[in-house]
């Protein structure tokens, strides 16, 4: 996703970009959940209130940060910052439920965030604050924290299935998305976009909608219900290592520091995924 948005931001804004792939990504969801749980699951119930906190949140907050984000930054920054989610979402559960995390974890987030302060300020962080790539990364940061508070939401759905979930809170962040561009628009912020922009970007289009929200989320829902949290975050730990890889395929190059510093972010991630397995094989 970072490596081909990227690419395509040139091409069409972020706003309309995630306005284009939600049409086509919540129109194919709504149809899967109507044709495999029956038009009743459309419903919210009591519900209502809940999915659209969590949807502006995870679906509206998480898109925007990142797209944005990614204006001003490079694909694998953002690969490696995201990687945090895992220690963010430790911290997260401490603060909101008390639940400290044991020494080894703290080690390894710290690990990890020293790891993400190599990468994004290649080892100068004066010279970090010139430019525009920092403050992308803060977006991107921010990105991550939303997509936290969506994961821990799935708590408070018991009895939705993923697919279920997927589609009630993508629904009222879609819309979320669409007040966001028409805004923008309205101040002059981007331009109205025409058929041929889209068009231009028709097979990423494509690839952003099924590939990363209809099969991205649901996946994601699907895994953290059937695997759990913890194997769910290892298999994200991959994402930096496949990123890196991609931008060097496309002939990026990278300061020696930037790769040390991915390498401690999911090193200290995977240290801590082996560590918390060993603690419940105890238990």
């Amino acid at each position: 996703m970072f490596s081909i948005g990227k690419r395509t931001l040139p091409h069409l804004d972020p706003l309309a970009l995630n306005t284009a792939r939600y049409v086509i990504s919540v129109a194919v969801l709504v149809a899967l959940l109507w044709a495999v749980e029956g038009r009743a699951a459309l419903r919210f119930g009591e519900r209502l209130g809940a999915a659209t906190v969590f949807g502006l949140i995870g679906i509206t907050g998480f898109n925007l940060f990142i797209w944005i984000g990614l204006i001003y930054t490079r694909p694998e920054h953002a690969s490696v910052i995201l990687a945090l989610q895992t220690p963010l979402t430790a911290l997260a559960v401490w603060l909101t439920r008390g639940e400290r995390p044991a020494s080894f974890t703290l080690g390894c987030v710290l690990t990890a965030f020293a790891g993400v302060v190599l990468v994004v300020t290649r080892g100068d962080p004066a010279g970090a604050l010139h430019g525009g790539e920092l403050g992308g990364d803060a977006l991107i940061f921010l990105g991550g924290v939303s997509w936290v508070i969506y994961t821990l939401a799935a708590g408070r759905f018991a009895g939705w299935s993923p697919l279920r979930l997927t589609v009630l809170t993508c629904i009222p962040g879609f819309v979320g998305l669409i007040v966001a561009h028409a805004v923008a628009i309205s101040v002059g912020a981007v331009p109205v976009p025409t058929f041929g922009a889209v068009g231009n970007v028709a097979w990423e289009l494509v690839y952003f909608s099924l590939g990363t929200v209809v099969l991205g989320v649901l996946g994601f829902n699907n895994a953290a219900r059937r695997l759990g949290p913890l194997n769910t975050m290892l298999m994200l730990n991959t994402v930096p290592v496949l990123v890196f890889a991609i931008e060097a395929w496309l002939g990026r190059s990278f300061a020696p520091v930037e790769l040390v510093g991915a390498g401690l972010v999911v090193g200290a991630l995977i240290a801590n995924n082996l560590y918390l397995r060993g603690v419940s094989t105890r238990r």
